[in-house]
């Protein structure tokens, strides 16, 4: 834990914490032991009213040349997808298909493009890059050709902004590394985990995973909380709720 904050504070020293860490002060924060010493500025993300979307510092220090790639990845789940079909002139929802295994949030950061980085085989086993990602065919019967389902998964991920790929990881000297890992306001709750690879020469020299928790705090919480323990009376209130306010909106605009 002292070793992370040290580490931490050089890093947010910029320039200083370069010199630093060039005078032999980073070797005390990672032992010989230890190729790959990494941590986030914060575990967790707290969504309140308030919640605009967030960034996390990412920082660490190596001991051994190589590149740096981080995968951040949201709690997995279904997703289905239905291919619109034009039928005696109206479009129509056809031929649902329905995956397992699907992140919710899916981030990659790197030194490098990826390419640049590892081998093809190497990325596909880690699943690093969304185009690696393997989703379950979740239907019964035989699997047919998904893969503009796929494409259609990860095309409106991007367009949400929850899943991104980008060479954002920068050097401040030999060792020490940092990047930021941007959230938006649509992210998901659940348990996240943060991966952060060491490669050189298409193998994988270190790694750790560190977790990452997004969860609701304050009313969120506790509305979130009393909809899953009375799912009944929440939706009751909610339907009230919404009578009311249009009874309201009606007297005002009669007025």
């Amino acid at each position: 834990m002292m070793r992370r904050a040290i580490l931490l504070l050089l890093l947010l020293l910029g320039p200083t914490g370069e010199a630093l860490a060039q005078r032999g002060l980073s070797s005390a924060v990672v032992p010989a032991d230890a190729p790959l010493v990494t941590d986030l500025s914060a575990h967790l993300i707290a969504i309140t009213s308030s919640f605009t979307g967030t960034e996390l510092l990412l920082f660490g220090s190596i001991d051994e040349p190589g590149d740096i790639v981080v995968v951040v990845r949201g709690p997995s789940g279904p997703a289905v997808v239905r291919q619109k079909k034009r039928e005696a002139g109206i479009w129509l929802n056809r031929s649902p298909i329905r995956f397992e295994g699907v992140p919710a949030y899916y981030a990659v950061a790197s030194t490098r493009p990826l390419g640049e980085i590892g081998a093809p085989n190497l990325l596909a086993r880690l699943q690093i890059g969304a185009n690696n990602l393997r989703f379950r065919f979740a239907n019964t019967g035989p699997e047919p050709d998904t893969r503009p389902h796929r494409d259609a998964i990860l095309r409106h991920k991007k367009q949400d902004g929850l899943y991104r790929e980008e060479p954002s990881v920068v050097f401040l000297g030999p060792k020490l590394f940092r990047t930021e890992i941007s959230f938006p306001s649509t992210v998901p709750v659940g348990t996240y985990t943060t991966e952060v690879y060491l490669i050189r020469d298409d193998r994988v020299i270190a790694a750790q995973s560190t977790p990452l928790f997004v969860d609701k705090q304050g009313i969120e919480q506790e509305v979130y909380d009393f909809s899953r323990r009375e799912p009944a009376v929440y939706g009751f209130m909610a339907v009230l709720l919404a009578v009311a306010a249009g009874w309201i909106a009606a007297l005002l605009f009669r007025r």
